[in-house]
């Protein structure tokens, strides 16, 4: 349950982050749902991390969730700061390589229909921040298509998988 939570923000999030490179929202009104989704990223790699249940997995799960927090706060800070993000597409290109051996695990280690989609979403992922590591850092003027898969990516990625497995359908 608490993966379709975390998916649900996510969707969220990359939804409205596709919608604001767009044009359609403004740099200071992206603020909200940056820090609301790093928060709840934030919890869910507090309790993987250090919770009571604790495991290996969870540690490693909550590693891997604290790249896109700190992407969420670290937009939030770009925006109200009103640096270039120059900082942010280099850490992108970080969590870009790191999506890599993560989908070729979660692909081998895939038992059905659903955890094949949960691979892919890694996939997906570290082409999007390998997109956000060329607008960023090298200046690639790929702002629209960037906008577009980051939006695409919520729906697909995050909201989808995250609505499903909070309506039990997964």
């Amino acid at each position: 349950m608490l993966l379709g939570f975390l998916l649900f923000y996510v969707g969220a999030v990359l939804f409205l982050n596709g919608l604001w490179l767009m044009g359609k929202i403004e740099d200071r009104e992206i603020v909200v749902i940056n820090v609301v989704s790093g928060l709840v990223a934030g919890a869910v790699v507090v309790k993987g991390a250090f919770g009571a249940d604790a495991s290996p997995d969870s540690v490693r799960a909550a590693a891997l969730t604290l790249m896109f927090s700190t992407t969420y706060f670290w937009v939030a800070h770009n925006r109200l700061v009103a640096v270039d993000g120059r900082g942010l597409g280099w850490f992108s290109l970080f969590v870009a390589i790191t999506t890599v051996p993560v989908f070729l695990r979660a692909l081998a280690m895939a038992g059905g229909a659903f955890e094949i989609w949960l691979a892919l979403n890694w996939l997906i992922w570290g082409v999007l921040w390998f997109m956000y590591f060329l607008l960023l850092a090298q200046g690639r003027p790929i702002l629209r298509q960037t906008a577009w898969v980051t939006l695409i990516s919520g729906i697909v990625t995050g909201w989808l998988p995250g609505f499903l497995l909070l309506d039990g359908i997964t």
